[in-house]
């Protein structure tokens, strides 16, 4: 393939939930290090093998860190992982006017998805929390798909195909975006 062109930063785990004053110190760093520092070590990396593509001839790169809607928006009960998104989210802005700066023809993109049906979403169910009180995963999916004023949760092809935007020439004027797809989720 000639060298690294595009790579796609897709770790995360979602939190144990509890507010913060409960939430422990090892529970805190575990989301960060899965949900922001692997995005931080996978551009560090990424770049430098991306710029070593560029000086043999290869058109430019592009970088794509996974966010999510949780951050771009607040929710009770996940701070470490608001923490963790939002530092994505930032990262990325960083990361892509370094790139730009630099002239490294590189381009770095975030994508923050809503509720998305994945395995990460129904383990999320199935611990359901709402308002303290726990709920059952049907009764949590149908509040989850509420919440998405499409009517629905995402599938993750929707999700792929905004990183395969994301790749592709198509997006050669973007860098430091957010993509959201999120069924209108933020639009409350």
């Amino acid at each position: 393939f000639g060298g690294l062109h595009v790579l796609v930063n897709n770790a995360g785990i979602a939190p144990e939930g509890g507010p913060i004053e409960e939430k422990t110190l090892e529970s805190w760093r575990r989301t960060i290090a899965i949900d922001l520092d692997s995005v931080f070590l996978g551009c560090k990396h990424g770049i430098r093998a991306i710029k070593k593509y560029t000086a043999k001839g290869g058109a430019g790169g592009s970088i794509i860190n996974l966010s999510s809607i949780l951050g771009l928006v607040g929710q009770p009960n996940a701070s470490d992982y608001n923490a963790a998104k939002g530092g994505v989210r930032l990262l990325t802005k960083s990361a892509a006017l370094e790139c730009a700066e630099a002239g490294y023809n590189i381009r770095v993109n975030s994508i923050h998805p809503g509720y998305i049906d994945t395995p990460m979403v129904k383990d999320a169910l199935n611990r359901g929390v709402v308002q303290g009180q726990q709920v059952g995963p049907n009764e949590m999916r149908e509040l989850l798909i509420m919440m998405h004023p499409i009517g629905r949760l995402g599938v993750a092809d929707e999700i792929a195909n905004a990183a395969l935007f994301l790749a592709s020439d198509e997006s050669s004027f973007m860098t430091g975006s957010e993509v959201v797809v999120d069924g209108g989720y933020t639009t409350r």
